[in-house]
């Protein structure tokens, strides 16, 4: 397991190189002089150049790519071109709405998205596992802010029963905080559920058609024994693998919920970083949720081993 570890390690690091390289040359390449931006339209060549000087985008791009490399290293991530604060400082400040909508939004999907489908497997071609299907073809096929917007216009605008938009931090009010993002969560939820619902039963079944569930069930063990001591153990390496995939996805979900829902999140920062070309900003929200979704699959991969003791490296 030392080892194993040890080797993940190193590609994971391996992987942040890469995607430090490709994020960097990509804003880099990309139409646009954030100068100019900052300039303003009225301003002179004098001033651009200037601006160009002091931000350092004169230097060649390898010299520009090791200074970045090297502040970041050292814990600074740079001053936002725009608002002339820390990156740090920004991020943090708009880290907790998204944080507790990504952080709800996967514990509502992984508790339903699981129990229906074992539902659904174990009432396979019932009532149940039709419903499911449907459900899950609604959940795959209907964009984020198509459900956001139906489900402000029928809870917010004609039932009145939930605020339309906006967030309340925690200290606010608890229930103040939860009840703002109960439409949110639900609508960039919808789709996670769907999802982890449909490969959840997919596994259910394979593993209730294995000789020993049946050996088991012969045995006189209860329906609950089945399921949930034999089938989802021996049946939980994919639904785990599908959970940690649902993170990757939930990372462009949330910078669309967060604009229908006027969230001022994580998602809304990139969103005005990207109109103004703001590169020290842009540059390191993606290499920080690049660096979380490394993390998260490390954590799955290691976790296998707990759900299923065959598994070794």
């Amino acid at each position: 397991m030392a080892g194993y570890i040890l080797r993940r390690s190193i590609s994971a690091i391996a992987v942040m190189a890469m995607v430090g390289v490709f994020v960097f040359l990509l804003l880099r390449l990309a139409p646009g002089d954030p100068a100019a931006m900052i300039a303003g339209r009225q301003a002179t060549a004098e001033m651009i150049a200037g601006i160009r000087e002091q931000l350092g985008l004169n230097d060649p791009m390898p010299v520009q790519f090791l200074h970045w490399v090297r502040d970041m290293l050292g814990g600074d991530f740079g001053t936002s071109i725009f608002a002339g604060r820390p990156v740090l400082e920004l991020i943090s400040q708009r880290l907790e709405p998204t944080l507790s909508l990504s952080i709800l939004t996967m514990i509502l999907s992984v508790t339903v998205g699981v129990s229906f489908g074992i539902l659904a497997a174990w009432r396979s071609g019932g009532l149940i596992d039709r419903l499911l299907t449907v459900f899950s073809a609604f959940g795959y096929s209907v964009p984020v802010f198509v459900t956001g917007y139906f489900l402000i216009y029928f809870f917010a605008i004609r039932t009145h029963w939930l605020p339309v938009q906006g967030y309340v931090p925690i200290d606010g009010g608890l229930g103040t905080w939860f009840v703002h993002l109960i439409l949110p969560i639900v609508a960039l939820g919808l789709g996670y559920i769907a999802f982890i619902a449909r490969v959840t039963r997919a596994s259910m079944l394979e593993v209730l058609s294995e000789d020993y569930m049946r050996t088991a069930a012969a045995k006189g063990a209860s329906s609950y024994a089945v399921l949930f001591h034999h089938a989802l153990k021996n049946a939980g390496v994919p639904i785990l693998t599908v959970i940690g995939i649902s993170f990757a996805y939930l990372i462009g979900g949330v910078v669309i919920t967060e604009t229908v829902f006027n969230i001022p999140g994580i998602g809304r920062l990139v969103v005005d970083a990207i109109d103004n070309r703001d590169y020290p900003l842009i540059q390191s929200v993606l290499i920080l949720t690049s660096g979380l979704y490394v993390l998260i699959n490390l954590a799955v991969d290691l976790a296998y081993t707990l759900i299923d003791p065959r598994i070794r490296y």
